[in-house]
């Protein structure tokens, strides 16, 4: 139904728009005819104008009028086309409305059908309505009654509320009595407490303060004593440093090496002391160890004194006492183990043959206690259960309870941890809502899914680090709560690892909200030196949750800067040191200890099955300690692996090691030598392995083995510091000393042990190597740098001994380097210990490369010769080597000979060649004797070349006089060679000459212009050369006297321009040129800058539109999200089975979400545009041209313009004829320097134009255009502008004002054009930088608007009063502009209104005759509205269009002089035309027209009705109207013509219901009318409605009747119509109605 309604409303619709083309159409075609017929009417009128002007002979009127009969042709025959157009258009319409009526009637009866359809519709509709109403009725009823029953409960609860609030006010009044004395009393307790404090802590500070007044006086003290004692240890080392020194004299004059001995002396000592300090020590451990156990017994025997008080005595099994027994020797390991806190079983594991040989107890026992700590902390344990035993002791009054609390306390660490755990969960219940479990699985909170932890804690990881035991650490904790909703946390407590170190202040706060947060305060007191971890335990309503806490103590870290140190060779006997760097980057210090091997894979071996004993040994921080450790473990293992059988595989070891530790040496020789410091390896070795011996076999193998050390170790030795500790975050620097005794190489590895057993050993390796030549070349390898050939280059060969008698020495060249090398002397003597100077000279020749091709490369110029020194009774020469490099001293000119060609005396060539340094060398050169009209730059022909550098000199040649030049330039090194160039030119004289060769323009904006003037001078004069330079080529001969003409070229499409280009100059003359630089932007980059600009915005909007999709999509995913968890099913109900899970729904979320798309599509529809397609005037280019004019960097450019300049003038016989060009020799340069410069003021808008273009403007008319600049510069512009032409049409109508940095300011300009032309003028925006120019330009059209009415009288005839007539002239606007034309009426002007609504007094009572000219306004409407109106009253017509103009006429009484002016003006106040409008308005329906005018119209003279009369007339019988008919007679050739006039009876149409709709007219007294010879035809008649009927009146003059006498006779004219007016009885009568009278008079004219 609904659709076929809609295909039929759809049908209607377009039934009613073919209807309306149809009327259209017919309009139209009525329109056109009826202007077909008006053509037609003035095309007639016009053949008549035509035909009685050819009578006249007026040939201009008749062509006149042929030209508009021609155009009425034309016009008529587009009217007639533009007819048979529209009528076969309305046939079509009418053909296609046809249709639609056809299809609209084969639908007439689905028509009905939906009509009864739709009828039905309503009904069903106004049903459903009603029961709405009655339901929605039913549900506001049940509504209220819910309402009001909530009203009662709410009144009740608020009523139990306000008596609950009454009776907890009256308790609270009565505990707040009660708590106000306890306050009262507790405050005065506090009052007390607090000065008994302040007492106490005055009393510590007063102790305090005179403990450190004693602590001052002790550092005093102790000060002084270790000066002193300073003192007498620097006394101490000064004398043992003279005994030292007198022993090592005494030792080298014995010939013993002194160092070597001394060496040995230091460490035997050092060894001795070293071992009385250890057996002091075993002493004072073994007093120790006694007093321990000692101490033991007695616990033990305190323990079973206290057991036997406690429990009576029972009988003891074997077992336990073999279990005691065997307790006994595990906790007197215990004791002595370094490590208490460790279990048997690990001691089992690592000590297997301790707990296995109960024999070796009483060794171990011995030699392995050697801490006193352990003792103490065994003791403490010991009193901490004595402790325990005393509490027991006091015996309760119920056992039951008794047993209960011990049976707690005796809980094992895993119940206490189930308890724990089991009490944590319990809490986390009781926080948890009634009724409803913890869920392990998903958390959801107002419909969303809760993931992760309900708080998090800043920070997340609560760290302790680097803490010391017994210090306190605090920290806050913030908790915030990041679930959906109100939560709450309660603390669980720490860890069990965390339990005696972390306690936890924190307040539950109650309630948080989301995002809100509570503090908590974390407590860590360590007790032990260890790393913990654990969490604090929270519950809260979404879950449990932790947080982690970390507790690390101070460690090492340890690293040295090299692990290899390379000393390269020496000479035996020399003494070199390197230094290493150990760093510690821990907070953790501990002590070194510097450790020789070998080998490191041998004692790496040997350090592994040692490790556990040195970790149960003492960790003391020197080398001692470490030794004693190493021997015990030896000891308690020397049934296993003996020493004896160690040694000797350590021997044999490192024998197989010696080949590999030398190449090794050989292939790091060439690296960077690294230090570090040790002792020497075997010596090192040795000295433990006897070390150890001495504890098993006893001293003099101790003995043996220091006294035979490893002659490899005594090469490389350590520095001062072997041992020492490093702090924390410190570094320490070890040295190491390498003296080679013997030749050969040396290696030896290093390893840096600490005291902590966290830290592991550091490897470094040394390697060395040592020769024994006695005599030796200081400088084995002489460098003698780059030389050239031809020059002497000199050095010294210094040779040093090391025997202890002379020797002789002879230097040895080799033959092919005679001729360039000498060493002076060739023979000579070396004293013992000293050293040897010879002079080597080298003098390279230029046949280097053929005497010596062995040793020289010619390509690299690289000379290296071996050289030797032999020396007396020595088989082997000492060798040494000569190094340099060889180079050419040469400099190289590009080319020889340099030719300037022809240059003018009025500029300069210049011309450049290549200077080239050949050697490796930089070179000072400079040209000298330059002559004067030679100039060399830069730098005038002096610098410096670099090694194989090419410097482009610019050679610049300036004429002074015509002739031909030849010179030479010489270029001098600094080594004194000279280097010719050959040069040549030819100097001309031109005819012409520029008063200015260069011109240097200021900077000057973009869109500014700068201008120069200069003079093209012709002073060429005479031919005589004598008396003054005349113009030539050289020595040709010299050029005539005559006028000259000259052209400039500049480039095509730059910014210079010249006026004039092209000029004449006679002689002795010249012309000015005006040289003019407009810098611009160029088009093509206005372009690129205008594409860039669109790409920018599009990647802007693409950007933008990305991010739109992406939030779009990220809702779109969030509702989707939301959906289906909306559509998950809810939780299970208590005691029911939940449904399993269905997987669909999470898969069918994502393929909606995979649908989304969240990027944005990379193809993107926009593409670049091509710069040439940007239009020069589009938004585009301005955008572009403005972004570079602001971006605009400054630049510089230079431009050189040539001026041709011909012989003379052409030939007499051929002036058109081109003058003959002269040599282009005589061609004048001018060379401009333009710089340009960003513009401060810049038109910020019309798209940056500078030109205002008002297009064309009507004259007399005014338009304002609007025009903005800105200032872009850093600085604030004065402005100010030209003058305009006063008498011009343009204007500045603001005021200029000072511009600020960044400002704008918008000018008003107005064009206002006087005549009909073209108008162009400038305007100049003056700023301290820069003018503006701004064009304005115009055009000034004359507005041309034709009529359709041509002016003068538009009548609208008679018609009744209160009724309207109209009518339509149209407006044609023929000029190229849209004009604005204003229609006014002379009654609404100032001048006459006045007389608005009342009747004006016609034009013959006007005074004067020069008012009677111009017409006046007729009687006006008694209501005030004026008589006449006209639609529109203003409009704007477009060019070539039209507007009509509707003019109606509305009388509100009766009147026959009912007139007005209409005048058309135009917006410059030009009149179109000027029209009468006038109208008759009558009672009745029948008039009469025709006549003359009476002196004095009566209705003119009438006063208005009174208000009481106006609506009704006097039934009084009214006057006729009288009407005056002049009839004129002519008198010809003695014979009276008749004269002729007519009237006409009118009938008027009306739309008012008539008893009669026709008009009847008849005459009276026709007998006296043909007796005075007047004729009336018709005499009587009837006239239809709406139409005219004419009445001749023709007089023949009666004979005899003279000349200029004048016939009068009145005759009654009655007429009928709505009413019968009667015959006239007088000259004068009232205005009747429906009879009117005739009075005619007659006069006779000759």
């Amino acid at each position: 139904m609904f659709k076929l309604r809609r295909n039929l409303d759809q049908l209607d619709c377009f039934h009613r728009q073919k209807e309306h083309n149809v009327l259209k159409a017919r309009e139209e075609l009525k329109v056109c005819r009826l202007h077909i017929s008006e053509l037609e009417r003035q095309r007639a009128r016009v053949e008549e104008e035509i035909e009685q002007q050819k009578e006249d002979d007026n040939s201009a009127a008749v062509f006149r009028l042929r030209a508009q009969h021609k155009r009425l042709c034309q016009e008529l025959q587009q009217e007639e086309e533009l007819e048979s157009h529209v009528a076969t258009t309305l046939r079509e319409h009418e053909l296609e409305m046809c249709q639609v009526e056809v299809e609209m009637g084969g639908f007439s009866l689905l028509r009905v059908e939906v009509q009864e359809e739709e009828q039905a519709y309503q009904a069903l509709q106004a049903q459903r309505g009603e029961a709405r109403l009655q339901k929605e009725y039913t549900s506001t009823q049940s509504l209220q009654l819910r309402t009001q029953c909530l009203k009662a409960r709410q009144a009740a609860t608020q009523k139990e509320e306000e008596t609950h609030c009454q009776r907890t006010a009256e308790l609270a009044q009565a505990s707040r009595q009660k708590a106000a004395l306890y306050l009262k009393e507790t405050i005065n307790r506090m009052h007390r407490e607090e000065a008994e404090n302040e007492q106490q802590s005055r009393g510590l500070r007063q102790k305090r303060m005179q403990a450190v007044l004693s602590l001052k006086a002790n550092i005093a003290c102790t000060q002084e004593s270790l000066r002193a004692q300073q003192t007498r240890a620097r006394a101490q080392a000064r004398r043992q440093e003279e005994e030292e020194r007198q022993l090592r004299e005494s030792l080298q004059t014995q010939g013993i090496n002194s160092t070597k001995y001394m060496y040995q002396q230091k460490k035997l000592q050092e060894f001795h002391r070293k071992k009385e300090e250890f057996q002091e020590k075993q002493k004072s451990k073994r007093v120790e160890i006694v007093s321990k156990l000692l101490l033991e017994e007695e616990l033990l025997e305190r323990r079973k004194r206290h057991h036997a008080l406690l429990f009576p005595p029972t009988q003891v099994s074997l077992v336990e006492r073999l279990a005691g027994q065997e307790r006994s020797p595990e906790k007197l390991l215990q004791s002595l183990d370094p490590q208490p806190a460790e279990t048997k079983e690990e001691k089992r594991k690592r000590h297997p043959h301790i707990l296995s040989r109960p024999s070796q107890q009483d060794t171990v026992f011995s030699d392995s206690s050697s801490s006193s700590e352990l003792s103490d902390q065994e003791e403490s344990r010991d009193l901490e259960e004595e402790q325990g035993l005393t509490d027991n002791l006091a015996q309760p009054e119920f056992t039951g309870l008794w047993d209960q609390t011990r049976q707690v306390h005796q809980s094992t660490p895993n119940e206490d941890a189930k308890s724990l755990q089991s009490r944590a969960e319990r809490q986390d219940m009781s926080l948890l809502p009634v009724g409803k479990p913890p869920v392990a699985g998903k958390r959801v909170i107002q419909g969303k899914e809760f993931k992760g932890s309900p708080f998090i804690s800043k920070p997340e990881i609560i760290l302790f680090k680097d803490f010391d035991v017994g210090q306190m650490y605090k920290k806050k904790v913030t908790l915030t709560n990041v679930s959906y909703t109100t939560n709450y946390c309660k603390l669980l407590g720490v860890t069990m690892e965390l339990m005696d170190f972390i306690s936890i202040s924190f307040e539950p706060p109650g309630p948080i909200s989301a995002g809100m947060a509570c503090d908590m305060q974390v407590i860590f007191q360590p007790m032990m030196n260890k790393d913990l971890k654990g969490e604090v335990q929270f519950v809260s309503a979404a879950g449990p949750f932790s947080v982690p806490i970390r507790c690390t103590i101070k460690k090492c870290d340890l690293s040295v800067d090299i692990d290899l140190i390379v000393f390269g060779t020496h000479v035996v006997g020399q003494t070199i040191s390197r230094a290493i760097t150990l760093t510690n980057r821990g907070a953790l210090g501990t002590c070194f200890t510097l450790v020789s091997s070998p080998c490191p894979s041998l004692a790496q071996s040997q350090l592994q099955p040692q490790a556990h004993a040195l970790s149960e040994a003492s960790s003391a921080s020197t080398e001692l300690s470490q030794e004693r450790s190493t021997s015990i473990a030896a000891a308690s293992d020397s049934q296993e692996s003996p020493a004896s059988r160690d040694s000797g595989e350590l021997k044999s070891e490192r024998k197989s090691q010696e080949p590999l530790l030398v190449s090794d040496s050989k292939q790091s020789g060439a690296q960077t030598p690294a230090v570090s410091e040790t002792l020497g390896g075997v010596e090192a070795a040795s000295g433990r392995r006897s070390l150890a011996s001495e504890q098993h076999e006893g001293g003099p193998a101790l003995k043996a083995s220091t006294e035979e050390p490893s002659d490899s170790s005594s090469d490389i030795t350590i520095g001062e510091v072997r041992e020492g500790e490093v702090g924390p975050f410190e570094s320490v620097k070890l040295e190491i000393v390498f003296t080679p005794t013997v030749p050969g190489e040396a290696k030896l590895d290093f390893y840096i042990k600490f005291s902590d057993p966290t830290c592991e050993p550091i490897s470094i390796g040394v390697r060395g190597t040592a020769v024994c030549v006695p005599v030796w070349v200081a400088q084995p390898s002489i460098v003698l740098k780059i030389c050239m050939f031809d020059r002497l280059y000199q050095d010294s060969i210094v040779v040093q001994s090391r025997a202890s008698t002379a020797l002789r020495l002879t230097f040895k060249v080799c033959p092919e380097l005679r001729n360039h090398m000498e060493i002076l002397p060739k023979t000579g003597y070396i004293q013992a210990r000293s050293s040897f100077n010879a002079k080597l000279k080298f003098l390279p020749r230029r046949s280097l490369f053929e005497d010596a091709k062995t040793f020289f490369d010619n390509e690299t110029g690289v000379l290296e010769v071996p050289l030797t020194v032999q020396v007396a009774d020595q088989v082997r020469p000492v060798p040494f080597t000569v190094h340099a490099v060889i180079t050419s001293p040469d400099l190289c000119f590009d080319r020889t000979e340099v030719d300037f060609g022809h240059c003018s005396i009025y500029e300069s060539v210049k011309t450049s060649v290549r200077l080239t340094n050949l050697t490796l060398l930089p070179q000072d050169f400079g040209f000298l004797s330059i002559p004067q009209f030679v100039e060399v730059q830069p730098n005038d022909g002096f610098g410096t070349l670099l090694p194989l550098e090419t410097l482009e000199v610019d050679l610049i040649f300036s004429a002074k006089k015509a002739g031909e030049y030849s010179f030479q330039l010489n270029c001098k090194s600094g080594i004194n060679r000279y280097f010719p160039l050959s040069c040549r030119a030819v100097g001309v004289h031109p005819p012409l000459e520029l008063s200015h060769s260069l011109v240097q323009f200021g900077a000057t904006v973009v869109g500014d212009c700068s201008t120069a003037v200069l003079h093209v001078v012709n002073a060429h004069t005479s031919l005589n050369e004598f008396t003054h330079p005349v113009p030539r080529i050289g020595r040709d001969p010299v050029a005539p006297v005559g006028p000259r003409l000259f052209t400039f070229t500049p480039p095509e499409n730059s910014e210079i321009s010249l006026t004039p280009r092209t000029g004449r100059v006679l002689p002795g003359q010249r012309c000015l040129v005006q040289v003019t630089f407009r810098p611009r932007l160029c088009d093509q980059a206005i372009r690129e800058e205008a594409v860039r600009l669109l790409c920018r915005s599009e990647e802007l909007r693409l950007h933008e539109l990305e991010r739109v999709t992406k939030a779009e999509g990220n809702r779109k995913g969030g509702e989707q999200e939301g959906l289906c968890k909306r559509e998950a099913p809810t939780a299970p109900q208590k005691g029911k089975k939940p449904p399993p899970a269905r997987p669909q729904a999470k898969q069918t979320l994502k393929e909606k979400i995979s649908k989304v798309s969240i990027s944005p599509k990379t193809d993107s529809p926009f593409r670049a545009p091509n710069p040439a397609d940007i239009q020069s005037g589009s938004e585009e280019y301005a955008a572009g041209r403005a972004s570079l004019l602001h971006a605009f960097p400054e630049h510089y450019s230079r431009y050189i313009i040539p001026c041709f300049v011909s012989d003379g003038d052409p030939p007499q016989s051929d002036p058109h004829a081109q003058p003959s060009c002269s040599s282009p020799l005589n061609t004048l340069y001018l060379e401009l320097h333009c710089p340009a410069v960003r513009p401060p003021l810049v038109v910020a808008s019309s798209n940056g134009q500078t030109t205002i273009n008002y297009h064309q403007v009507a004259v007399g008319q005014k338009v304002v255009k609007k025009l903005t600049v800105q200032n872009i510069s850093q600085e604030a512009l004065e402005l100010r502008s030209s003058v305009l032409d006063l008498s011009g049409p343009f204007s500045l109508l603001n005021a200029l004002r000072r511009l600020g940095p960044g400002a704008t300011h918008t000018l008003l300009l107005a064009f206002t054009p006087a005549l009909g032309k073209r108008y162009r003028e400038s305007v100049e925006i003056h700023s301290p930088n820069m003018t503006l120019e701004i064009t304005l330009c115009g055009v000034g059209v004359d507005p041309l608007l034709t009529s359709s009415h041509q002016g003068g009288l538009m009548d609208f005839g008679y018609m009744l009063e209160k009724e309207r007539a109209s009518q339509v002239f149209k407006l044609q606007n023929t000029s190229s502009l849209a004009v604005r034309f204003s229609v006014l009426l002379h009654s609404l002007s100032l001048g006459c209104k006045a007389q608005s609504g009342a009747d004006s007094f016609p034009a013959l009572l006007s005074p004067g005759p020069e008012e009677q000219t111009h017409p006046t306004v007729g009687t006006q409407n008694y209501s005030g509205r004026s008589v006449f109106k006209v639609m529109p009253i203003e409009g704007t017509i477009a060019p070539g269009k039209s507007q009509d103009i509707t003019v109606t006429f509305l009388p509100d009484h009766e009147s026959l002089h009912y007139s007005d002016i209409l005048k058309v003006e135009l917006m410059n106040k030009s009149t179109v035309c000027v029209m009468v409008l006038k109208g008759a308005a009558r009672s009745h329906i029948m008039y009469l027209c025709g006549g003359d005018p009476l002196a004095v119209p009566t209705d003119a003279v009438h006063l208005l009705p009174a208000s009481g009369d106006s609506e009704h007339t006097v039934d009084c019988e009214k006057p006729p109207l009288p009407v005056l008919l002049t009839l004129r007679g002519v008198y010809r050739e003695g014979a009276m013509s008749p004269a002729v006039r007519e009237l006409e009876v009118g009938c008027i149409c009306s739309t008012q219901p008539m008893a009669k709709k026709n008009v009847e007219f008849s005459w009276e007294g026709l007998q006296a009318l043909q007796q005075r010879g007047f004729t009336v035809e018709p005499t009587r008649g009837t006239v239809d409605a709406g139409h005219r009927r004419t009445i001749t009146v023709i007089w023949t003059p009666p004979c005899g009747l003279k000349p200029n006498e004048v016939v009068q006779v009145c005759a009654p004219l009655t007429l009928r119509g709505d009413e019968t007016e009667p015959p006239a009885q007088g000259r004068y009568c009232k205005v009747g109605e429906g009879r009117e009278a005739k009075d005619g008079p007659a006069r006779l004219q000759r």
